[in-house]
């Protein structure tokens, strides 16, 4: 990523972003009182640098946490054969190159026989993402906008129903999957299909809620350089106690029910390693509810998003 400042107008840009990832450029414009060409230009700028990154996530997708254990000389080989996947969402270096963690989509089975074949790995597991128990991302990236700026920005919930898809959606997908920003004209031409029939067609969708979208920004940008993947094994009956208590606190970037030995998951951004500390020990410490806590710290993003898809 090249070397970027955020200012005060690409902050309230990236928290307007955060709320509806496609709303039209004007729409921000007129609620920030600037033109839509300075909204455009600040966007591009801040896409071309690697600041932010827009796709589109199909709902027709299992999501999976998959974790490898793997000898340190080989890590930064194998993140990079991980990130070229398409079927990999993002892949992360943690634990000082010990281990590798990646978000897997897929329709199908999970290459975890493939994957467990590579000579650096020395253990694999993976975990089912259930649901996201956090309403929207890391409030980091939310806190510039005036109460009244979201009222005027924000879209209403989407009405979770079952959707059949069609050809055109088996285009549609992987196309926002690439770019969630893209133009309807862009989509239509990509695709070969009609402009009003992709715009139309997308708003089921949305309305459906069979396709989200996120909307990536490295927290360093926001002065946060700690991050950190949580483990956290709860009773059952505190599970959703727990997740509203974690996803209300300003150091927790994404939430997550998910299968297996943890029932948790949980990304945690904070300034710096002090501030990690104080977290986990201080406020994790003292949740009712919670038996065991595993941290893993992340070294680097090897992908952060994903790529084109076929989503037959």
């Amino acid at each position: 990523m090249e070397s970027v400042t955020l200012d005060e107008l690409d902050r309230l840009l990236l928290h307007a972003l955060q709320l509806d990832a496609r709303v039209p450029f004007s729409r921000i414009a007129a609620v920030l009182g600037v033109s839509d060409r300075t909204v455009a230009r600040r966007f591009g700028r801040l896409r071309e640098a690697g600041a932010v990154r827009v796709s589109g996530v199909s709902r027709s997708r299992a999501e999976w946490f998959v974790r490898l254990r793997v000898r340190p000389h080989g890590a930064a080989a194998l993140s990079r054969a991980l990130a070229e996947r398409l079927d990999t969402a993002w892949v992360t270096r943690l634990s000082g190159d010990t281990e590798l963690a990646c978000l897997m989509r897929t329709s199908g089975a999970l290459p975890l026989t493939e994957l467990s074949r590579h000579p650096h790995v020395t253990d694999i597991g993976a975990q089912r993402l259930l649901r996201s128990l956090m309403d929207g991302w890391w409030p980091g990236r939310t806190s510039a906008l005036t109460a009244q700026q979201i009222a005027a920005l924000r879209e209403p919930a989407p009405q979770r129903t079952a959707v059949e898809l069609t050809d055109l959606d088996r285009r549609l997908l992987p196309a926002l999957a690439t770019d969630g920003r893209a133009a309807y004209a862009d989509l239509a031409v990509r695709i070969g299909w009609s402009e009003s029939a992709v715009r139309r067609r997308l708003d089921e969708l949305r309305r459906a809620g069979h396709v989200r979208f996120h909307v990536e920004v490295d927290p360093a940008l926001y002065g946060y350089t700690a991050q950190c993947l949580l483990w956290l094994s709860v009773a059952p009956s505190q599970v959703a106690a727990v997740a509203a208590q974690l996803a209300a606190d300003a150091e927790t970037a994404h939430v997550a029910a998910i299968t297996g030995r943890h029932n948790l998951l949980a990304v945690l951004v904070c300034r710096d390693t002090n501030d990690l500390y104080a977290y986990v020990t201080d406020r994790l410490g003292a949740l009712q509810g919670v038996d065991q806590i595993e941290t893993a710290p992340v070294d680097s993003y090897t992908k952060r998003f994903a790529p084109a898809q076929d989503d037959r």
